[in-house]
């Protein structure tokens, strides 16, 4: 029988927020917008190539999260040969505020904001973001955004920045996220011993059909050499 993890008692408990607490709703959204032109049945493909492009986004010099969204519309737009439409991205920017929290998020948050400071570094803007924290039920010791730090996760320097402002070392948290390429990743590279990770299914299942874990020799095996 294994052991129960040790009890933590860090001095701040930070979250990524989109995703992670707010219900992301970017694909449903996308696919509305598009179905009657591309069609029902490649709706959810376009969808998904916007988030594709949005991630890819947030890559290399900051610019702020309205531009980021309409970028990736653009470039998805320019993919698909549809007619970018500047509507389309004011849409789409529009229900981003309007998106609350996953239905297991306001209890458990309630019961650590009673005890513990609870921060947020999200890929986030300032014009927008209360709009989404607001939704969440608690109050939040400090909100940054991207826009604050000038840089979007997983950019080491949206973590320093954070360190920085709370005047905290790595070990100092407890991360909260549901993403481990733009949180979980860089913040075990910058020594945040303690991190959770919700799985939201964002993140591809290197269990799944086409994927598996192995060794080199039963890689060799499995495709005959």
């Amino acid at each position: 029988m294994s052991e129960s993890p040790a009890p933590l008692s860090p001095k701040f408990i930070s979250f990524d927020m989109l995703g992670t607490l707010i219900k992301l709703e970017w694909r449903e959204t996308a696919a509305e917008l598009v179905r009657d032109v591309v069609g029902e049945e490649a709706a959810p493909r376009f969808a998904r190539d916007f988030s594709i492009f949005r991630d890819a986004e947030v890559i290399g010099a900051y610019k702020v999260y309205t531009r980021v969204i309409r970028d990736s519309w653009q470039r998805t737009c320019n993919k698909w040969r549809i007619q970018f439409k500047q509507s389309d991205v004011d849409a789409l920017i529009d229900a981003l505020g309007t998106w609350g929290p996953h239905p297991d998020v306001v209890e458990p948050l309630q019961r650590l904001a009673a005890e513990y400071p609870l921060v947020i570094y999200t890929n986030h803007c300032d014009a927008l973001v209360m709009r989404n924290v607001e939704k969440l039920g608690v109050d939040f010791h400090r909100v940054f955004t991207a826009e604050q730090g000038r840089a979007y996760k997983p950019n080491y320097a949206a973590f320093h920045y954070m360190f920085d402002q709370l005047d905290a070392q790595p070990m100092d948290l407890l991360h909260v996220s549901a993403h481990l390429w733009f949180d979980w990743l860089p913040g075990q590279q910058l020594g945040m011993k303690n991190q959770a990770y919700i799985d939201r299914g964002f993140d591809p299942d290197i269990r799944g059909v086409n994927a598996w874990i192995d060794t080199l020799a039963g890689v060799a095996d499995r495709v005959g050499a």
